[in-house]
């Protein structure tokens, strides 16, 4: 169910799946993320040794956009169309107004300009982070996907709804601390793997990172649920999009602040 939702990976569905159960599988959105990471280190290793590595770079932003269906990006979009609403003084009509923007389905040019500036980012810090250590590079590539759906169970879990309908009115509320709890006990056990199996590449203070990290993340996810919430009046889709895709560039320029402090 969680393939289903978060890619486009040709998966045979149950049809007795419901809302229920979908609601619960945000407990495995970290397992499809990794998922997407062995695929994008899987891009990187095939096409270094063909093309040039700026268009390596490109080529796994690409297989990361078409794996999601371009799903997030369109959630980045539409928030941010809706946000660049003018308010009239009127709180719950400004609301109503940006969730209307938002429902519309069709892309501003404040939600095109986002676009361009995460893909941007992205392929500007991943060309920056094929100048380090290998392992630093390639945990980053596996990392960037996992943690982005780990900050959506967390933004899931601590928001409400803004719509009484919609996709995100599916897992917003149903999902609880059990859900989290898993979802977070996959990603730390993930990252444990990884310093034990790669503790004679990895730099000495990559623990304390991957702590620091997270809770970069979750602080920042309280934040953005705070915001939206705010602003919307609750989450829908489309800002759990926003927040993905937020969290991916905010992971790849924390690594890259991270290592030029550490050489430093």
């Amino acid at each position: 169910i969680a393939l289903q939702f978060l890619t486009i990976l040709p998966v045979r569905g149950n049809p007795a799946v419901d809302e229920d159960d979908i609601a619960r599988s945000s407990s495995l959105f970290v397992i499809v993320g990794i998922l997407q990471g062995i695929l994008l280190i899987m891009t990187d290793y095939g096409a270094g040794r063909l093309f040039h590595p700026d268009l390596a770079a490109g080529m796994i932003l690409l297989v990361l956009v078409l794996s999601n269906g371009g799903f997030h990006l369109d959630g980045l979009a539409d928030t941010f169309d809706a946000l660049a609403v003018k308010s009239e003084s009127d709180r719950h009509a400004d609301m109503q107004k940006r969730l209307a923007i938002m429902k519309t389905g069709a892309t501003g040019p404040v939600g095109v300009m986002a676009i361009i500036f995460s893909l941007a980012l992205k392929y500007l810090a991943l060309k920056s982070l094929s100048n380090f250590l290998p392992f630093t590079y390639l945990s980053s590539l596996f990392l960037m996907p996992v943690l982005s759906k780990w900050a959506v169970v967390v933004s899931i879990f601590h928001g409400r709804p803004a719509r009484k309908d919609g996709l995100g009115k599916i897992f917003i509320g149903r999902t609880g601390l059990k859900e989290l709890g898993v979802s977070t006990t996959i990603l730390i056990s993930v990252l444990v793997l990884l310093q034990i199996f790669s503790r004679l590449y990895a730099p000495d203070n990559q623990s304390v990172f991957h702590a620091l990290m997270l809770m970069i993340i979750y602080f920042l996810c309280r934040l953005a649920v705070r915001f939206f919430h705010r602003r919307f009046g609750g989450l829908t889709g489309d800002t759990l999009g926003a927040i993905s895709e937020m969290t991916e560039i905010i992971f790849l320029l924390t690594v890259i602040a991270w290592s030029r402090l550490s050489i430093l």
